[in-house]
């Protein structure tokens, strides 16, 4: 006789609230309001809060992506040499980094989803700490969250007075305030880290997106004097390129660190298509379209910066990267609510810190039509 199957099921032991409970509410889902808002303007909404490239895949990368496209097999973690060598390379070319190889290289999966899993990837957990930005792109708090460790917002050594975090994550341009960081800063960051053993990792996604001063590289001779002993650099196609569909990232750095990345990331089975691999390779290599596209944003910035502040914000760093950082010195979610009922939407501030509670984030990318309406929906 089989014996009858209990109605009243043993709890699981995995929860499936056991890490999400750790997390914050994914903000962009609070923004739905002002979206609905801002989509019922007649003349449609001007998107400005999230910056998704819209401006077309250059050829000679959709053409690289069909050419690489017959291969039957799996890449490799690692990437392809042809990739790794065209990295380093760039680098070199466009930002003057000096004594990388493809050693110092690895391609990943998007840097969003690299940057959340890093200190879990390097074995951090509870009772490590993790330098954050005081206003600071969500993943940077999530990466911690995600391995147990304690985020620690902070944009100067001397706030964080004689600790030793395991980690410190850097970013210039700053995303989204626009910020660059000079070389002084950065070589302060750099000693101060070396001399407490801190992994310095710098988001560099904006490098290339320069329109006051000049941002460096971690990397940067200037910055370390050409020694890459604990530094990781993140780096990105999706703006640049316009390749934000085809997740195309990838760490630059100290070869040990990317060694252990490496080792990690192949059990784990994290490849970057070999299609996507050929794509990057040729967008590495060519700069032509890199200056187009920066000249598109350039323009995009002129026009909205001038009706934002006619409009009467004020704004401020945005000296680089994708985003004007504005306020009208009042909370963030009123300025939001000010922007949609004109079709407009924008980020909070606060998605990005207590820190930003007063600024919003808008985007430059969005087409020369969406631009051009905003600026007239400011003006009137």
């Amino acid at each position: 006789m089989s014996t009858p199957i209990s109605r009243a099921a043993a709890p699981l032991r995995v929860s499936t609230t056991r890490v999400s409970g750790r997390l914050p509410d994914f903000p962009w889902d609070t923004l739905a309001g002002a979206k609905a808002t801002a989509q019922s303007h007649p003349d449609g909404i001007v998107d400005l809060s999230v910056g998704t490239p819209v401006d077309p895949v250059p050829a000679l990368i959709r053409d690289a992506l069909t050419d690489a496209s017959g291969f039957p097999g799996y890449p490799t973690t690692i990437g392809t040499t042809e990739l790794r060598e065209a990295a380093a390379e760039s680098l070199t070319r466009r930002h003057g980094v000096t004594g990388l190889d493809e050693s110092g290289i690895l391609p990943v999966i998007g840097t969003k989803e690299a940057i959340a899993g890093l200190a879990s990837t390097f074995g951090l957990g509870p009772g490590d700490e993790v330098v954050i930005p005081e206003v600071a792109y969500p993943t940077y708090e999530v990466s911690a969250l995600l391995a147990g460790a304690r985020p620690v917002r902070a944009d100067s050594t001397v706030a964080l007075g004689p600790s030793k975090p395991a980690l410190m994550f850097i970013n210039s341009p700053s995303n989204p305030t626009g910020k660059i960081l000079g070389v002084d800063h950065l070589r302060k960051v750099v000693g101060w880290a070396r001399e407490r053993g801190t992994v310095v990792v710098s988001d560099e996604c904006y490098l290339g997106l320069s329109w006051e001063g000049e941002p460096l590289s971690i990397l940067d001779p200037r910055v370390c004097d050409g020694n890459h002993t604990g530094l990781l650099a993140v780096h990105s196609l999706s703006k640049i390129s316009n390749l934000a569909s085809y997740r195309a990232g990838f760490f630059a750095g100290d070869p040990e660190l990317i060694a252990e990345l490496l080792a990690v990331r192949k059990h784990a089975g994290l490849m970057l298509p070999f299609p996507i691999q050929g794509a990057m390779t040729a967008a590495l290599r060519d700069d032509a379209h890199v200056d187009e596209q920066r000249a598109r944003y350039a323009d995009r910035r002129r026009r909205l910066l001038a009706a934002v502040e006619a409009a009467g914000f004020r704004i401020d760093h945005s000296e680089a990267g994708l985003y004007l950082w504005a306020t009208r010195d009042e909370p963030c979610r009123d300025t939001v609510a000010w922007l949609a009922e004109r079709g407009i939407l924008c980020a909070p501030g606060d998605f990005y810190g207590p820190a930003g509670q007063k600024h919003v984030r808008m985007a430059l990318t969005a087409t020369d039509e969406r631009i051009a309406a905003a600026a007239a929906r400011l003006a009137g």
